[in-house]
């Protein structure tokens, strides 16, 4: 089964810029993790902070477009991974093993369809 693995942190633990020893940090151990998933990483990505962000909500039939997330929250998505396990004790195992710089959570999600 495929499951995609959402990782939400505190995107202000990172500081400002992109090559800064927290990013640096986390991004080594992100690669190590990817080395120990092999072949169940079926995909996945690092996000931009949530100040690229654009929002397009549609309410009563209007859309209308709006700049940074949808929802304020102490954790903002950071990036995810794209999974494939045989179960979801499987993917709870493996969601266990992401890395996050300190407080965080991993969201598990299977997929829809094949």
């Amino acid at each position: 089964m495929k499951y995609a693995l959402f990782i939400y942190e505190d995107e202000s633990l990172y500081g400002p810029g992109k090559n800064g020893p927290a990013i640096q940090q986390i991004v080594a151990k992100h690669m190590a993790f990817n080395r120990e998933l092999g072949a169940a990483r079926l995909g996945g990505a690092g996000l931009t902070g949530t100040s690229s962000a654009t929002t397009v909500r549609t309410a009563r039939g209007q859309q209308a477009v709006h700049d940074g997330p949808f929802a304020e929250a102490k954790e903002q998505l950071g990036g995810f991974y794209l999974i494939e396990a045989p179960d979801l004790d499987a993917a709870i195992s493996i969601a266990k093993k992401v890395p996050v710089l300190q407080d965080g959570s991993i969201e598990i999600r299977p997929l829809l369809g094949p």
